[in-house]
């Protein structure tokens, strides 16, 4: 899960500061969506952490960058996409496909989140209305998302699903991560986090401060599952 901005070097502060907040807000989504989502639907727990690198001078987060990456390390419940989900269930008991499944679709969903995160801070930035009928996923593109829809692409190749049924599963997945970006305490811990990326000199966040950064902005605030 990565985003990445490539683009000259910046002839105003500003420019590269709002670069670098896109790329926090977008990360920030991925990370939140991996904690929060996968802990309401009883998923294990996963290990990860956000690596943020400005090109430039390589390994420093630095406004003289001329390009930024940003990636979670980690996160995915299904490290090894198979080649067919049919065939590598086929032996599973009934519980164990429908725990397999769950974690399929939940690395889908946190994969979206991301761009549409990013998508939700430029629509508020901007003062205009987002909503899942106003926005496509192939609109995700110009929101850092072409890494993340390729992986998505992927995953659900595995699946192995007629034309319908593809199109039909990924609007469940797109609405499942437009409402988890809705939700009032999933966009806080999500802006809490984006704020504590750009504000730290550090470019490795570790899995135990992200955790404590959205439970402290959005978390804890929240029923259990």
């Amino acid at each position: 899960m990565n985003r990445s901005y490539l683009a000259k070097l910046a002839t105003k502060p500003l420019d590269v500061q709002e670069l670098s907040k896109k790329t926090a807000i977008h990360e920030a989504g991925h990370a939140a969506a991996i904690y929060f989502g996968n802990k309401q639907q009883r998923l294990p727990p996963i290990c990860f952490q956000i690596a943020i690198t400005g090109f430039g001078q390589p390994g420093q987060y630095t406004p003289k960058a001329t390009q930024w990456l940003a990636r979670v390390d980690g996160g995915r419940l299904i490290h090894t996409l198979p080649s067919s989900v049919a065939e590598a269930t086929r032996e599973f008991s009934d519980t164990q496909a429908q725990a397999y499944l769950k974690a399929f679709d939940a690395d889908m969903v946190n994969l979206l989140v991301g761009p549409l995160a990013e998508a939700n801070y430029i629509a508020l930035r901007d003062d205009e209305i987002i909503n899942s009928r106003l926005i496509t996923i192939n609109a995700l593109h110009r929101y850092g998302g072409a890494a993340d829809l390729q992986l998505l692409e992927d995953y659900l190749a595995c699946l192995g699903l007629d034309a319908e049924a593809y199109k039909q599963k990924l609007g469940e997945l797109f609405t499942a991560a437009f409402n988890f970006i809705n939700h009032r305490n999933h966009w806080r811990a999500i802006i809490g986090l984006a704020n504590h990326i750009l504000a730290k000199p550090r470019h490795i966040i570790d899995c135990e401060t992200i955790m404590a950064v959205l439970n402290a902005h959005g978390g804890l605030r929240q029923k259990a599952a």
